[in-house]
């Protein structure tokens, strides 16, 4: 599972397995996740976070995209 950003208490990662599907990136806090798509960024699905809590993540995931965009075809080679 790369790590590809942390930001406060939320980790940014995606799983080795996940180069099938269109580029996410998955966000977890404590026992939550949620899944992000990146192109365009939206909401996939969220286990355990707030509404308000998830429109801040949607924010950190915009202001990031360009980076976590970078990691994915760097990491799956694409």
């Amino acid at each position: 599972m790369p790590t590809v950003l942390r930001m406060g208490a939320y980790r940014l990662f995606f799983y080795a397995g996940d180069g099938g599907e269109p580029e996410h990136i998955h966000v977890e806090r404590d026992d939550n996740v949620a899944k992000f798509w990146l192109a365009p960024v939206r909401l996939d699905r969220s286990g355990g976070f707030s509404r308000s809590e998830l429109l801040r993540i949607h924010r950190i995931v915009e202001e990031h995209q360009a980076r976590l965009w970078e990691a994915w075809h760097d990491y799956f080679q694409d």
